[in-house]
């Protein structure tokens, strides 16, 4: 499987606001999108650094999976995207690389972009996410 690039980095907080001011007054980063996904209850803010991403994430309740992983871990690094041309063919060289799928098929993110994640387990702790990237 061949990565890109990193697309972007999760990182899951307790205060959006208060994230939203340090990324922007402290690092000059932008301020992108802000939205809110009742399905996956989450509050996302995607914040432009340079060429790169920081996607905040916020549970909108306690049982979604950004909710459980702050009750367990605390505010921090969520996961790492990697942009990928085809995301089709990333999952089948995964699944052929005995790596442990989340998502077995593509869904849509809140990039509009077509995603799937990998199990920490088999990424050597590290919560993956593949993002299909034109």
């Amino acid at each position: 499987m061949t990565l890109d690039r990193i697309h972007h980095i999760g990182v899951a907080v307790t205060d959006m606001d208060e994230s939203i001011r340090l990324y922007t007054s402290t690092f000059g980063a932008e301020l992108v999108q802000r939205t809110v996904s009742e399905t996956d209850g989450l509050e996302a803010a995607f914040i432009r650094t340079g060429e790169g991403e920081v996607e905040l994430l916020r549970p909108t309740r306690e049982e979604s999976p950004v909710g459980k992983f702050l009750a367990r871990r605390g505010p921090g690094l969520h996961h790492v995207a990697y942009a990928v041309t085809d995301i089709d063919r990333a999952l089948e060289e995964a699944r052929e690389a005995g790596l442990e799928l989340i998502d077995q098929e593509p869904r849509i993110g809140l990039h509009g972009s077509r995603i799937a994640f990998l199990h920490p387990r088999t990424m050597g702790g590290v919560l993956t996410e593949l993002v299909e990237s034109t």
